[in-house]
């Protein structure tokens, strides 16, 4: 017979066996865990196949879309001007991701320098005028602050960048239509008009009115009102007459169409230069008529590019550019 002590050998080590099987057990499991050990599951293995097939296919993989932002670390910030603009050679954007003016814009459009803020205006009352009150005549408001004011007549639709630089200086204007240019399809007065520019009354036909009767210069005078009022929302308070030409039908008309005030001009640009009442030099308050012209000179005849040479005159003589509505 076996002996006693014989009897219990086997159960005296049998605790032993289980603690060496475990110990096996976590050694072996970090390998496996860390890739060491090859998988032997066939789902993984497709899974590596597939994976395999694309990263020879010549296609890459997705990746995270970047943020967009304009500070360090950003996408934008990562790159110089020109790579965020489709790389070396080309020009930076006017805007950044965000939809901002960067604050070098000015220089994009050929200044050397942003304009200076135009000065806070005047506290305008209303006139009061009634039906019968013949409506001012002007070509200068009466102020001491450094401000002239930029106007325009036809042919700022010929010039697709307008509306661009318009935004990109904040600039300040006010555009007087006939209705060719503002009619249905023309969406660039559209643009302007969201912009801020005041968008003022120039007849429906551009006719020279002193050669009209008075019924006929009305006619034209309040039915640009009134396509204005549809088109914008807004009725025009400014009238400017084509070729600055009018009568006293003119006014009385004017008058009865609820116009505020007649505008001429002081001061014109001419090809590449600026006349005026008194020749190139501005005084405070000047209103300038800006014109686009045909006629091709030495930068081109573009009305951006005579508007740009405009507000160096402007700068050089130490003015900036107001709102003529917040003054008339």
């Amino acid at each position: 017979m076996r002996s006693e002590r014989a009897r219990r050998a086997p159960a005296r080590t049998w605790p032993r066996r289980l603690l060496a099987a475990a110990l096996a057990a976590g050694v072996l499991a970090p390998a496996l865990l860390t890739g060491c050990a090859p998988s032997v599951d066939p789902i993984e293995r497709l899974s590596r196949k597939a994976a395999e097939k694309v990263r020879n296919s010549g296609h890459p993989e997705p990746t995270a879309t970047p943020a967009v932002g304009v500070g360090r670390g950003s996408s934008w910030g990562a790159l110089g001007a020109g790579e965020a603009a489709g790389g070396p050679g080309h020009a930076a954007p006017l805007h950044s991701p965000q939809g901002g003016v960067t604050p070098d814009a000015y220089r994009r459009w050929g200044l050397s320098a942003p304009l200076a803020p135009a000065p806070r205006p005047p506290v305008r009352h209303a006139a009061g005028r009634g039906s019968h009150t013949l409506p001012p005549v002007v070509d200068r408001v009466r102020t001491k602050d450094r401000v002239v004011f930029l106007t325009f007549d036809d042919g700022v639709d010929r010039d697709p960048h307008f509306a661009d630089m318009v935004r990109d200086l904040r600039l300040p204007v006010s555009v007087f239509l006939t209705d060719g240019v503002a009619g249905p399809g023309r969406d660039h007065f559209g643009t302007l008009r969201a912009l801020g520019a005041g968008v003022q009354n120039q007849t429906l036909n551009h006719h020279f009115l002193p050669s009209l009767p008075y019924a006929e210069q009305h006619a034209e005078i309040c039915g640009q009102q009134d396509r204005l009022k549809n088109r914008f929302g807004t009725r025009p308070r400014l009238f400017r007459p084509p070729f600055g030409e009018y009568d006293q039908d003119t006014l009385r008309a004017a008058a009865a169409c609820g116009v505020d005030a007649v505008v001429l001009w002081r001061a014109s640009t001419r090809g590449e230069d600026l006349s005026g009442v008194d020749g190139d030099r501005l005084r405070p308050g000047d209103i300038v008529r800006a014109r686009f012209t045909d006629r091709a000179g030495p930068h081109g005849a573009t009305l951006t590019g005579t508007t740009v040479r405009l507000l160096r005159r402007i700068q050089d003589q130490r003015f900036t550019v107001g709102r003529l509505e917040n003054y008339l």
